[in-house]
């Protein structure tokens, strides 16, 4: 609740409110905000877009990397606020100095001059997480030097238990929520947040991208020293490059953009596909560009502190799901997701095809510049809503990726015809997993262990029929034992039945007068019992 209202303290304080456009609300939520006590408070003269960085800022990391996000949807921002937000990719307000220093000493054990040869107290960048500054190393390599903000931990848990109550609150109160999964994606999002904070972690996933793309004309990884790192610290090569946002530096300096955003494409899908290990936080802040051969543009990447990966399952229905997508086989894509699990079981095909190609039909054979890509989503979300298809937690992270993507290419070529560029490389994925030589590249994949497991198959077939045959012999016992059962109940029920019907009759002939005569003096009460045990008695 403290941390609830901090966040609604800072909404008022920077006036956000005024960023809301009342026209679109429905008129109750429009009439309250139009006539709420905020409008006592001042806005100054401080712009739109600056007001609501500043605000994102002083809550912290996790609304930082929101702002990040949005920085690079251009499409969706007016422009005075996408050029304040892009101030957070690398230009958050810095930690002091000797708070870094300090931090550096006690994780390495050893004085800052004692480490390095040359040491810059001035950081050379600040983010969310964490802030870098440039050093050199006795050997003479040129590095940087990234220190993880201190207390950030505190903050994120607050953060984080915030979001777990709005989760639970929408599972609750939202009929809708359920398919959203909204507490499966906190608890997604939780553990790659603090994943994050272990820069340890980060240089593993530093390397593993780097050997994954070795000697790539497409994309390069720096170096980790991992001397120098530890879980607060990370040391690695120090690269020189433009910030990708930067475009028209790039165009200054003779980059070919066409290529420049093909090749972004083809680096993502690589990732995805072939490596099925993908940097997850592309936003223009860890995305560099070497100008050492403008025709032929390489990406730097850094900053790997959030990657994915997917499932061998998740990721063959991904790539036939986005293949049937490319060539416009509506039938396939729909069949694809009921098969997989991602709608009702119970949707019928050609219904569901029928809904995806009226929302995706009018993007095809355009470059991005023409594609309303939030006519798209608000399409798909209907869509979604209308067959129930629930959001794949697993996914989430690779869905945000495709976003930076997606608006990254619209800064660098909106020319872009996204499906043309995609197309091909999709297509010789599934022909290199599925086709004749995935199928024999498997099978001596899989051949070592088929061999190893091969003097056990005797062992394994015995077993298994001993298993059949236990399995056999206990369902005839339950048979027999279930026979016996009911034949017990049923003499049982016929015992209870005839000594009903000789207890009602020796009941009548008690209630009966002395003599011969007693059955035509029995009372009307002793014959009624007579006649039902009788009765009972021919029955069985």
């Amino acid at each position: 609740m403290r941390r609830l209202l901090r966040i609604l303290f800072v909404f008022s304080r920077y006036r956000l409110d005024s960023l809301i456009p009342l026209e679109r609300l429905p008129w109750l939520a429009a009439f309250l905000l139009r006539y709420s006590p905020l409008n006592l408070i001042p806005i100054g003269a401080k712009s739109r877009g600056e007001r609501l960085r500043l605000a994102l800022e002083e809550l912290g990391p996790i609304f930082i990397k929101f702002g990040q996000m949005l920085s690079t949807r251009r499409d969706l921002l007016p422009d005075d606020i996408a050029d304040e937000l892009k101030k957070l990719q690398d230009q958050v307000p810095p930690f002091p100095s000797h708070l870094a220093v300090k931090e550096i000493e006690t994780a390495l054990g050893q004085p800052v001059d004692e480490l390095f040869k040359l040491f810059e107290r001035e950081p050379m960048a600040s983010a969310s997480i964490a802030q870098v500054h440039a050093a050199e190393l006795k050997t003479g390599e040129k590095v940087v030097v990234k220190v993880i903000r201190p207390g950030i931990k505190k903050v994120l848990r607050k953060d984080i238990k915030l979001l777990y109550t709005l989760a639970h609150l929408l599972n609750r109160w939202v009929p809708d929520a359920q398919r959203l999964h909204p507490v499966a994606i906190v608890a997604d999002y939780e553990v790659t947040l603090f994943d994050e904070l272990d820069l340890q972690k980060e240089a593993a996933n530093t390397s593993q991208l780097r050997r994954n793309f070795e000697g790539s004309p497409a994309l390069y990884v720096p170096q980790v020293y991992w001397n120098y790192t530890r879980r607060s610290v990370m040391v690695q090569e120090r690269i020189y490059g433009i910030p990708v946002a930067e475009v028209d530096r790039l165009i200054e300096h003779g980059i070919n953009m066409k290529k420049l955003a093909e090749r972004g494409v083809e680096v993502f899908f690589t990732q995805v596909f072939r490596d099925n290990f993908f940097h997850a936080d592309m936003h223009p802040g860890n995305i560099f560009i070497s100008f050492e051969h403008p025709h032929d543009p390489q990406y730097i990447g850094i900053d790997c502190g959030i990657v994915g990966s997917l499932s061998e399952e998740d990721q063959q229905y991904l790539a036939r799901n986005l293949l049937a997508f490319f060539r416009q086989d509506y039938n396939e894509v729909a069949r694809l997701h009921i098969e997989s699990g991602w709608v009702g079981e119970g949707t019928k095909v050609n219904e569901f095809a029928t809904a995806i190609r009226a929302v995706c039909e009018p993007i095809f054979e355009k470059p991005l510049k023409e594609i309303s890509f939030g006519q798209v989503l608000l399409g798909l979300f209907q869509t979604a809503r209308r067959f129930n298809m629930e959001v794949q937690p697993q996914l989430v992270l690779l869905q945000k990726t495709l976003l930076n993507i997606e608006g990254l290419g619209r800064q660098l070529y909106p020319d872009l015809d996204l499906w043309t560029t995609a197309k091909p490389f999709l297509e010789s994925w599934v022909k290199q997993r599925m086709g004749p030589k995935g199928v024999w590249k498997n099978i001596r994949t899989q051949f070592p262990n088929w061999m190893e497991q091969l003097p056990e198959l005797p062992n394994l077939v015995y077993n298994a029929l001993e298993q059949s045959q236990r399995t056999e012999r206990r369902q005839i016992k339950q048979e027999a034992l279930l026979t016996r059962l009911v034949e017990s109940g049923e003499r049982k029920r016929r015992f209870g039945s005839v000594s009903l019907g000789w207890f009602l009759i020796l009941a009548a002939i008690l209630a009966a007068s002395d003599g011969w005569q007693w059955l035509l003096e029995l009372p009307t009460s002793a014959q009624w019992l007579l006649a039902a045990g009788v009765l009972l008695l021919a029955r069985r």
